[in-house]
């Protein structure tokens, strides 16, 4: 049986861009992990698509990384969590792209290999997060 993960777009972005800071933290991140499905999802890749020209080009970066759909529930729980999010105080207008792909972990039952933790944790406190 496979077992997934999903890999959030800041520790992608680390290796394409090779940031100076790091690259090497989420290179070895994602080698200590590799015993899962190292996975992404729409939003992911649409969060990725703004460093390139070409759809062909981001095809090509990300072919490492298996792709999983994104379910409805995981929407409809995205939805939810905004309208927490919004009820105290947040400012944004749509769901933010954390909300759906927090939520898409959730649903599944998978882990995310992740830097930006605060937001996860606080809005899916159950999601079990992997972090440098």
């Amino acid at each position: 049986m496979s077992v997934f993960a999903l890999v959030d777009t800041n520790i992608i972005l680390d290796l394409l861009t090779k940031n100076p800071v790091w690259c090497e933290v989420s290179k070895a991140l994602l080698d200590e992990n590799s015993n899962y499905v190292l996975s992404i999802n729409p939003i992911i890749f649409g969060e990725l698509s703004a460093g390139f020209d070409r759809i062909e080009s981001l095809q090509a970066s990300t072919k490492l990384f298996h792709r999983l759909p994104l379910p409805y529930e995981a929407a409809f729980l995205a939805e939810k969590v905004f309208l927490l999010y919004k009820s105290q105080g947040g400012a944004k207008s749509r769901p933010l792209p954390d909300f759906l792909i927090g939520a898409h972990a959730s649903i599944l039952g998978i882990p995310l290999l992740t830097r930006d933790t605060h937001r996860y944790a606080y809005y899916f406190p159950k999601l079990r997060l992997i972090v440098p």
